[in-house]
């Protein structure tokens, strides 16, 4: 009985671990955000190879209510739930929806997502990265988007298991955007596909961060672009 409710114990504990991205700002869960998977269980993507790499949505086709309205050039803020509980890089990427779709129609397939946001480590006694613990993070929509609607890509990975391939963990959202605002000259250099973007054995995903404590850190993905 007492083996039962360590290992009751235990998985409870590691569920509480895990979140979600599933808001900006004051809107509610899910309204601009395209429901994840995990949006009960909390649990992370790992195959980087899996089409949910790309969304992580739970009904892959069904948009979120609403779409945002935003200012090119303003900050938001993407919530976490409960917060940001492991260790690792966050980062988010943005796609312009094409002609004759929406942010509520658009799959978000093919070479078209660009970084906007990375964010690196310090390495003073040991790997501290800035968003752990964190219920939400601040993104600046860049300037020079083109008015339109986009998708909002926010990625996390927990890196805390990540020493063998398909032990990082990844928690991501989409959320459906309509950009106003925009100088409309942005030309990003490098847009990718999810999945396609990262292998399992790329640096920043497969790596112990705990020993050696790593000196360096390699963000997996292309460079974030600057208007």
């Amino acid at each position: 009985m007492k083996l039962s409710i360590a290992g009751a114990l235990l998985v409870s504990a590691v569920a509480d671990a895990h979140y979600t991205f599933p808001s900006i700002g004051t809107t509610a869960d899910w309204q601009v955000v395209r429901e994840t998977a995990n949006f009960q269980s909390n649990g992370p993507v790992t195959d980087v190879m899996s089409d949910a790499i790309r969304c992580y949505e739970r009904a892959p086709g069904t948009p979120a209510p609403q779409i945002l309205n935003v200012t090119a050039g303003a900050a938001i803020s993407y919530n976490a739930k409960a917060s940001i509980s492991h260790p690792g890089p966050m980062s988010f990427y943005i796609a312009k929806v094409p002609v004759g779709q929406t942010a509520a129609t658009f799959d978000g397939k093919g070479a078209v997502w660009s970084k906007i946001y990375q964010d690196m480590p310090s390495f003073a006694g040991g790997l501290k990265w800035p968003t752990q613990g964190a219920k939400s993070v601040s993104v600046q929509i860049p300037k020079c988007l083109q008015n339109g609607e986009y998708l909002l890509r926010a990625e996390h990975i927990g890196l805390h298991s990540a020493g063998s391939a398909g032990g990082a963990q990844f928690y991501l959202s989409c959320a459906q955007l309509s950009v106003n605002g925009g100088t409309g000259t942005y030309k990003p250099k490098n847009q990718v596909s999810f999945p396609g973007a990262y292998k399992a054995t790329d640096p920043g995903i497969m790596i112990n961060i705990y020993y050696p404590v790593p000196t360096s850190y390699t963000p997996p993905g292309p460079a974030a672009e600057t208007c």
